[in-house]
């Protein structure tokens, strides 16, 4: 797994440069902690025991988990530059309270995401909410918080398309973000409330992320695209003079995020602690206005409950493929 985090000393200029030419892939050449040589891992260590034998002497507490970063996995439904420029503010922040680094970390489709949920190799998650099921359900982890205001799940088509009917979609091309979304389950259950079946009466193509997904219509190599409000909402307005809704999905829970069962009850509600600082700042309300959030809620068990078929139908796409 390849970080997306800013390192110590890192220009934060580099650090675009570089998500930018990964593209909707990893970053390359920013390695985990993971990677690190054992033998230099062991140096280090060995250096560093006498200066922790003489805090320990002076009764200085040590945080002996400081030098491992926390790993913030966020969804990938952004590309990799826009994750880097939207949560890296986030990221200083949880940084600052939590005293200790935090790294930014995703995937490059929305299955190996949900894999590496799955292994537990996030400490703090970002992620929708019907991956949060999943997650609670195989890895335990603990929702804190989830962006108050609801998303919608769109297909859009192009301005000037002939379409008039979701029947009018039979025998046409879908771009997709990815299978595994949210917001392509939904629509596609409005779909099958008009006769309509992926696969079978339409076809789908995944795009890797929403915006890829828009940009297939708007080039004309797909006849429509299914993708999320907050997305949508990112879009230039050249971009979406371009499209219109043709269909809209009744509001659907915004993403949420969870902390791993290792990070103790006090380190959990730490993180809670901090993401609610950080949204009554003025950076922490002008990151909420960029993604058309209102601010951050609780997570309601029974809410995560709802998600529960959609799920199931990952659990089931996601053992077929392993």
């Amino acid at each position: 797994m390849r970080s997306l985090a800013r390192r110590r000393g890192l220009p934060r200029r580099l650090l675009h440069a570089l998500a930018h030419a990964a593209g909707n892939k990893l970053l390359a050449g920013l390695h985990s902690p993971r990677t690190i040589p054992l033998r230099r891992t062991l140096k280090f260590r060995l250096g560093a025991l006498p200066g922790i034998l003489l805090l320990l002497a002076m009764g200085i507490p040590t945080a002996f988990g400081a030098d491992k970063p926390l790993v913030f996995g966020i969804f990938p439904s952004l590309t990799a530059r826009q994750i880097v420029e939207i949560y890296r503010p986030l990221a200083d922040m949880l940084e600052k309270h939590l005293q200790r680094r935090v790294v930014i970390y995703s995937a490059r489709d929305f299955k190996t995401f949900a894999e590496r949920t799955r292994q537990g190799e996030y400490d703090i998650l970002l992620t929708a909410p019907h991956l949060a099921w999943l997650a609670r359900q195989d890895a335990g982890y603990r929702p804190l918080l989830k962006y108050a205001q609801p998303v919608r799940g769109l297909l859009v088509v192009k301005s000037d398309s002939p379409f008039d009917a979701p029947e009018a979609l039979r025998g046409r091309t879908i771009a997709i973000p990815d299978p595994l979304a949210v917001v392509v389950l939904a629509i596609q259950t409005e779909l099958a409330t008009h006769g309509l079946r992926p696969g079978t009466d339409y076809q789908t193509t995944a795009s890797g992320t929403h915006i890829n997904a828009v940009m297939q219509v708007i080039n004309g190599r797909t006849d429509a695209a299914m993708l999320g409000l907050p997305s949508y909402s990112l879009m230039t307005p050249e971009l979406r003079q371009q499209v219109r809704v043709f269909i809209e999905t009744p509001p659907l829970s915004g993403l949420m995020y969870l902390t791993h069962p290792r990070l103790r009850d006090a380190e959990a509600q730490a993180v809670r602690r901090a993401l609610l600082s950080f949204a009554a700042t003025p950076e922490g309300q002008a990151f909420m206005q960029h993604g058309g959030h209102i601010g951050f809620a609780t997570v309601d068990s029974r809410e995560l409950q709802a998600f529960r078929p959609y799920a199931l139908q990952v659990q089931d796409m996601l053992r077929m493929t392993r």
